[in-house]
């Protein structure tokens, strides 16, 4: 009995030396563990210390350089320039009846090529380069007759360009009755209207729904010392309606002198309304002021246009126009009539139309025609 309990308590000892050693090595563990966290500690405080440090003396830098130095604003303000080539090809071919002869004949609708960049070189403010250039189907394909030709600056105070371009008569009159696949629409506007004006000074300002147009023509080697032409105009565009009026002063120049002038006030009012049906119509006061001519005369244009979509794919157009000049008796070469245009437009850039168009003339033959054509447009646009 006493020999068990001595082996007992002897067990016990042992076991008891065991948890001995195993509290010793935890407290061993722990004061490791405990020493490498303050260590920790101690280099995320040294680390924090060298950010704040940092931070400042960047701070410093920055505040201390110009604005120019940082290469984050210069990423900013990087000039966005915009190049687009364009194409489009217009050929016709119709049966005419025309001052008392028929014939059949290929003609040309406009076909036309150009250029245009853009440089936006500061914020709000761009320059635009603009060169186009017509191409005659109906003969050799002749190239290079200059439509636009002229370089513009657009900022927040408005638009200025110098050069060969639309004048505020057409952009605000004439293209909104302009939908027509023919070389002589607006049928009535042609007669007397201007479509580009060479040696040009222009302004345009957008405020709101309004659109300020003027214009100047100063052609040096003829005509007047001063403006040959004055084209003033203001529009209104809000929800797919379109108004506008303008007053357009011309010099008429005979053997290189001035004569007289012609002026000529416009109006138009032109809507979509959204479910495939256009509106439009665009009426001109003319009157001939001549130097040498006691009486004076007076005419005018009036083109109405209209298309509905009757499908996805297939559009028809529907014009009505009158033109006088003024004359009187045989003198006037004065006429109205009318057009039925059917087009079929199987893509964006693709278009197909048959064509029936009549004018009555008051003292001339009158003229019919039956045309077929076809127009293809191109555009590639570049940014850099």
């Amino acid at each position: 009995m006493a020999a068990e309990s001595d082996a007992t308590i002897e067990l016990l000892k042992q076991q008891i030396e065991q948890l001995q050693k195993q509290v010793v090595a935890l407290e061993k563990a722990q004061q490791t563990f405990n020493e490498r966290e303050e260590q920790r500690r101690l280099k995320e405080q040294d680390k924090a210390a060298d950010m704040v440090t940092t931070a400042a003396v960047s701070s410093e830098t920055t505040s201390a350089s110009p604005p120019t130095n940082k290469s984050s604003e210069k990423a900013i303000k990087a000039p966005q320039n915009n190049v687009r080539v364009y194409a489009t090809m217009r050929p016709t071919y119709g049966y005419f009846d025309e001052q008392g002869e028929s014939f059949w004949d290929v003609r040309d609708a406009l076909s036309h090529a150009g250029i245009k960049a853009s440089n936006e070189f500061m914020p709000g403010w761009t320059a635009v380069l603009h060169g186009e250039w017509g191409i005659d189907i109906s003969n050799n394909g002749d190239f290079g007759k200059a439509r636009r030709a002229y370089v513009a600056v657009e900022s927040p105070v408005g638009r200025v360009g110098i050069g060969k371009q639309r004048p505020p008569q057409y952009l605000l009159i004439a293209e909104y009755v302009d939908i027509f696949n023919h070389a002589n629409s607006p049928f009535s506007y042609d007669a007397e209207g201007i479509f580009f004006v060479d040696n040009m000074v222009t302004y345009r300002l957008q405020t709101g729904g309004f659109s300020w147009l003027a214009a100047g023509q100063f052609d040096g080697d003829g005509g007047s010392d001063r403006a040959d032409l004055v084209n003033l105009g203001v529009s209104y565009d809000i929800n797919g309606f379109h108004s506008a009026i303008t007053y357009l002063q011309q010099d008429s120049i005979t053997a290189n002198q001035v004569d007289g002038d012609d002026e000529v006030w416009a109006a138009v009012l032109a809507n979509d309304f959204g479910n495939g049906l256009y509106l439009a119509a665009a009426y001109q006061d003319k009157r001939y002021n001549r130097d040498l001519v006691p009486e004076q005369r007076t005419g005018h244009t009036l083109d109405i246009s209209g298309a509905y979509r009757l499908s996805e794919q297939f559009r028809l157009k529907l014009g009505y126009f009158d033109f006088d000049d003024g004359h009187r008796a045989f003198l006037s070469q004065g006429y109205d009539g009318y057009n039925t245009t059917l087009e079929w437009l199987p893509d964006d850039n693709l278009r197909f139309h048959i064509e029936y168009l009549t004018r009555n003339y008051d003292y001339l033959d009158d003229f019919d025609s039956w045309s077929v054509g076809f127009r293809y447009d191109f555009a590639k646009d570049w940014q850099f």
